[in-house]
């Protein structure tokens, strides 16, 4: 059994914004990827696996055969035959684990399925979210679409509103700069459909939605706009602005143990935080204008660099 590997995800700006048709940018992270394979059944995380994709399989049996269709015949031959995703994406830390599983599957067994070679307008990719939000919302409950869109056409992704994405370029990277985008991990996994909940309960308060349609969405489309012009002075401004946002109005979503050191972040510029997905724990989004300082300041935690400039 022959098929591709789909890497993990990173959604550098727009978490909960997009849900409310704010501006963001997905990332492919090819430091993690997982695949479709064939092993031995009798091993216990390969049967794990298995069984958990069997589980898929069912659902996917029943969604709207006019949004997708796919080939069960072969899904069935190779589950029968021990098939497993094996994948070194963490589960539950906001880099898109489910999101390959998804591209894998619709790779796999989707028919007439759009392919990455042909030529994808926006009216294409915008089907493709919606094939991919049916597929993901098994996992979550409710889904972007997002993150299987990342992986499977593993190009940047704008989002410019709900109805508008395209693929975009990135500022090229610079391998003599000081500044960074990297992940802090935050030692605990975490469930996105919980964190998701907790946000449109907090939606319903008048006030909470006018701070995040006011401030936050509009500090978000900024951060945005900053990065893909390079204009990373005036990110800088924009992101302390964003962390301080999500530290006042997201604190459920902020592992209790790292409140301290987002607000330390804040107070000495040497560092701004932000959520790296639904937070509630994963990885935790990092920027920094003079990395080696940050690094010496989080001597304590595990980081991994993102992106350099």
């Amino acid at each position: 059994m022959k098929a591709p590997l789909f890497f993990s995800k990173i959604l550098l700006f727009g978490e909960y914004g997009i849900i409310k048709n704010s501006k963001g940018l997905s990332i492919p992270y090819n430091f993690y990827k997982g695949g479709l394979k064939l092993g031995d059944i009798n091993s216990d995380s390969i049967k794990d696996s298995n069984e958990s994709l069997q589980l898929f399989r069912d659902f996917l049996r029943e969604t709207d055969s006019s949004i997708v269709t796919f080939d069960f015949k072969k899904m069935d031959k190779d589950l029968s035959e021990g098939m497993y995703f094996d994948s070194t994406i963490p589960q539950g830390y906001g880099v898109g684990s489910s999101g390959a599983l998804v591209a894998a599957f619709y790779d796999r067994y989707a028919e007439n399925k759009f392919t990455i070679l042909e030529n994808l307008t926006r009216d294409k990719i915008l089907i493709l979210k919606n094939i991919f939000s049916t597929m993901e919302s098994y996992f979550h409950g409710k889904s972007s679409g997002l993150d299987p869109l990342n992986s499977y056409l593993s190009l940047p992704i704008l989002i410019h509103s709900k109805n508008k994405i395209e693929t975009t370029g990135l500022p090229l990277q610079s391998s003599i700069g000081k500044g960074a985008v990297f992940l802090l991990d935050s030692g605990e996994s975490s469930e996105t459909a919980p964190m998701v909940d907790i946000f449109f309960k907090s939606m319903k308060n008048k006030n909470y939605n006018k701070i995040i349609r006011e401030d936050f969405i509009r500090i978000t489309d900024s951060c945005v706009d900053d990065f893909l012009s390079g204009d990373f002075k005036s990110l800088f401004l924009d992101i302390k602005k964003l962390s301080q946002v999500v530290l006042d109005n997201f604190k459920p979503m902020i592992p209790k143990n790292f409140h301290n050191l987002w607000a330390k972040g804040i107070e000495s510029n040497d560092y701004f935080l932000k959520l790296c997905g639904s937070g509630g724990g994963g990885y935790i989004l990092g920027f920094s204008e003079d990395f080696e300082k940050a690094k010496s300041v989080l001597k304590d935690y595990k980081l991994e660099v993102v992106y350099n400039f």
